[in-house]
C-alpha cells in the first residue's frame, strides 16, 4: 500500500506515541516521514492545518497529537479535554479527506470503552453502557474520531484505520507531577522520594531544572525544596498516591505500541478488518492494541519502587479517585492480524527509568 519513498505525516511526532511511530517508519527504511512541531503547526488552527496540507500533500497521515492527561487532568480540565481533541480529529482527519489522503491510521484510547464493560473487552463493547466519568469528556472525543474514520470509509471509500491503545508508557513520556499518567508520574515521585532519603538536594535540583515544577524554585533552599516535594505527596520515608491501588490496568511500552500501529497501517487495510468481521451492521472495527495482561497499581507501585531504589514506606490516599477498577483489553483481533508485544512490563520500567535517568 506504501512505499519507502510515500510521504507519511506523523501528526505529534514528538510525544510519547508519535516519536516512537516515527523512529519504526524510519528503522524500516522509510525516508520520506514528516513532522511539525507545534511552534511550526497549530493543529487546533484550521486554516494552519489546511495550509499545511496544501503545502505538502502527504500520502498517508498517522494522528498521535491530542490533548492528554492523567485522572487528575482528566476531571479538572474537561472542557479542555474535548474540545481541543474534537477540534484536532477535525482538522486533521478533514483535510486528510479533503486532499485525498486514502490512508489514515487514527489513535485513540482504550478509555473509551464503558465503566462497567466485561473484561477483557473487546471492540464490540463500545457504547454498550455508561463511560467512567473521570474522563468521559476525552472518551467522547475519541470515539468521535474512531466514528468519523469508520463513517468516511463506508461512505466515500477511504482507507482510514483507528486503533486503540491501553495505557502507555515509554521513551518521550511525560513525566510532569499533576498531569502525568500514572507510571510516569509515580516514578518520578519514587526518584525524587529515594533522592530526598539521600538528601541529594543537588540531584533534585538538576531534575526540576530539566522538568520544571511551577511550585518549585530549582534554587530553593533544601527545606523550601522539602516542603514542596511535600505537597506532592513526595516524602523522604513515604510517598503518597493518590487512590487505593487496587484498580488493575495493562500497560505496554510505546515502541511494542509503535511496532504494532506500523504494522497495521502496512498491512492491514479497513476491508481486511470488515472481511473478518463476517456480515452484520459495519461498526466498531477499530482495532484494540494491547497486551492482554493486567497489574494491580499497587503492584505496580512496588515494582517502580524497586527499580527506582526508594525504600520507603508507599501509602494509599483513598480519598482521590480510582477511575474504572478494572480496564483489560481483548486483543484477539490484533493477534489474528499477525502482532504480538514482546516487552514485559517488569523490563519496561526498568527501561524507562534508565531512559529517565540518561534525559
Amino acid at each position: 500500500m506504501l512505499s519507502k519513498d510515500s510521504k507519511i505525516y506523523v501528526a505529534g511526532h514528538r510525544g510519547l506515541v508519535g516519536s516512537a511511530i516515527t523512529a519504526n517508519l524510519k528503522a524500516r527504511g522509510f525516508n520520506n516521514v514528516i513532522g511539525r512541531t507545534h511552534a511550526e503547526l497549530d493543529l487546533l488552527e484550521p486554516a494552519a492545518v489546511r495550509k499545511f496540507f496544501d503545502t505538502e500533500r502527504p500520502d498517508a497521515v498517522v494522528l498521535a497529537a491530542a490533548h492528554v492527561g492523567g485522572i487528575g487532568a482528566n476531571s479538572t480540565y474537561r472542557a479542555d479535554f474535548i474540545l481541543e481533541n474534537l477540534q484536532i480529529q477535525q482538522n486533521v482527519i478533514g483535510e486528510a479527506f479533503r486532499h485525498g489522503v486514502r490512508r489514515l491510521l487514527f489513535l485513540g484510547s482504550s478509555c473509551i470503552y464503558p465503566r462497567e464493560a466485561p473484561q477483557p473487552i473487546t471492540e464490540d463493547a463500545l457504547l454498550t453502557s455508561p463511560l467512567e466519568y473521570t474522563n468521559e469528556p476525552y472518551a467522547i472525543a475519541k470515539i468521535a474520531g474512531l466514528k468519523l474514520c469508520e463513517s468516511l470509509n463506508l461512505q466515500y471509500g477511504t482507507d482510514y484505520v483507528a486503533v486503540m491503545p491501553t495505557n502507555l508508557y515509554g521513551p518521550n513520556d511525560n513525566f510532569d507531577l499533576e498531569n502525568s499518567h500514572v507510571l510516569p508520574a509515580m516514578m518520578r515521585k519514587l526518584h525524587l522520594g529515594r533522592l530526598l532519603s539521600e538528601k541529594n538536594f543537588d540531584s533534585i535540583r538538576a531534575d526540576l531544572c530539566r522538568r520544571p515544577v511551577p511550585a518549585i524554585a530549582p534554587d530553593a533552599s533544601d527545606s523550601e525544596i522539602t516542603s514542596a516535594l511535600g505537597r506532592f505527596g513526595i516524602h523522604s520515608d513515604h510517598i503518597a498516591l493518590w487512590g487505593s491501588g487496587r484498580p488493575l490496568r495493562e500497560f505496554m511500552w510505546s515502541e511494542d505500541m509503535a511496532d504494532a500501529c506500523v504494522h497495521i497501517l502496512l498491512s492491514v487495510s479497513f476491508a481486511d478488518i470488515v472481511a473478518a468481521r463476517g456480515g452484520g451492521d459495519i461498526r466498531n472495527t477499530h482495532i484494540n492494541i494491547g497486551t492482554g495482561s493486567e497489574t494491580s497499581i499497587a503492584a505496580l507501585a512496588s515494582m517502580t519502587a524497586e527499580a527506582t531504589g526508594f525504600r520507603g514506606r508507599i501509602e494509599w490516599d483513598s480519598s482521590k479517585p480510582d477511575g474504572t477498577m478494572r480496564k483489560l483489553c481483548d486483543v484477539s483481533r490484533l493477534h489474528s492480524l499477525g502482532w504480538k508485544h514482546r516487552v514485559e512490563l517488569p523490563e519496561g520500567i526498568d527501561r524507562l527509568y534508565q531512559w529517565y535517568c540518561r534525559n
